[in-house]
């Protein structure tokens, strides 16, 4: 019988110690407040964690290719505002929701091909791009923002299937998509490929350029269909809006145990780290602390939850490389093809 090899003993580990720390926050918010235990309020909490949950999936994605995006948070006000403007100025629902999401899409783009076309480092590009696209955001909104909007404009972000909050489902969809591009296609190789050597990945055929273009693009496009679900939520648009979004989605990818150097992506932990993260200002709300607290508790979690990673996968390995029923020494260099958890 086949057994589970040591990338795959780490990867349950480090989903066993995201589960462990949810679980902890779900006692510990639940003795402070009855209330948050409820179906009511998790799904509430699910969709407020719905647009940092769609961004962290491009977020992942853009760093299992080698790069980062620091701008996500500004496409997103960008995105939110343009789509405003054009409701404003009495453009239908629709058509408006479809500007929105061009302008997520370009703005990766454009974040894509100056990382590739002027081989500029994407941290540089994207914090560039973050000042550039906010700047546009405020100036398009005049440093307001708009609001008054048709009914109809609630439709991606306050419609319920059953108890369900639609934007949940669209976000665990979305998921389930990402997952299938990087584990069942060619694209996914190729973008693990990239992340882990890029020069290599270049020598095997692979176009490097067109993958970081793609990869980026598709980050921006994501962060659009964020911004869609945020505004109707809100039911405003803000030039402000996504402060910080960019760090609380570069947190879920790294809490949920990925490698900030690219090459390893899991959707599934991410996914997770995003909840685990955005339980805490809502039990925190509830319990009645102060929201001045909720960056430290955030961070302490974060701090916790990389802490359990690295030494459940290093235990994970430590027990395997001891293990009395390994069949041979080349099972202990056994690394996953596919290169994701």
């Amino acid at each position: 019988m086949r057994l589970m090899p040591p990338v795959r003993a780490e990867t349950a580990a480090k989903v066993g110690g995201l589960v462990a720390l949810l679980v902890v926050e779900l006692a510990v918010f639940t003795v402070l407040s009855p209330d948050f235990l409820t179906s009511s309020n998790l799904f509430n909490v699910m969709a407020l964690d719905t647009e940092n949950g769609i961004i962290a999936l491009g977020m992942a994605v853009v760093i299992a290719s080698g790069g980062i995006d620091l701008s996500v948070g500004s496409i997103l006000a960008l995105s939110s505002v343009t789509m405003g403007y054009a409701v404003q100025h009495g453009q239908p629902v629709a058509v408006a929701a479809v500007v929105c999401l061009l302008t997520g899409l370009i703005c990766g783009l454009i974040n894509g091909l100056l990382v590739v076309v002027l081989r500029l480092h994407p941290l540089l590009v994207t914090l560039g791009t973050l000042a550039l696209y906010r700047g546009l955001a405020l100036g398009i909104s005049n440093g307001n923002g708009f609001s008054g909007f048709p009914l109809s404009f609630q439709y991606f972000g306050q419609t319920y299937i059953g108890p369900v909050p639609a934007q949940v489902i669209v976000w665990l969809l979305i998921a389930l998509a990402v997952y299938g591009v990087v584990n069942a296609t060619p694209a996914g190789r190729r973008l693990l490929a990239v992340g882990i050597n890029e020069l290599a990945a270049s020598f095997a055929g692979i176009r490097v350029g067109a993958v970081r273009l793609a990869v980026y693009g598709s980050s921006g496009l994501l962060t659009g269909i964020a911004s869609l679900i945020y505004a109707s939520r809100v039911f405003s648009d803000r030039g402000d809006s996504g402060t910080g979004l960019e760090l609380l989605a570069i947190a879920a990818v790294v809490v949920g145990g990925a490698s900030i150097r690219g090459g390893e992506i899991s959707v599934a932990r991410t996914t997770l780290a995003v909840i685990v993260i955005g339980v805490i200002p809502d039990g925190l709300q509830l319990a009645g602390i102060d929201t001045s607290w909720q960056y430290v508790t955030i961070g302490v979690v974060m701090v916790t939850a990389i802490v359990i990673n690295e030494l459940f996968a290093r235990r994970a390995s430590a027990i395997w490389s001891r293990a009395p029923w390994r069949r041979t020494e080349r099972e202990d260099a056994w690394t996953d093809p596919a290169g994701v958890g």
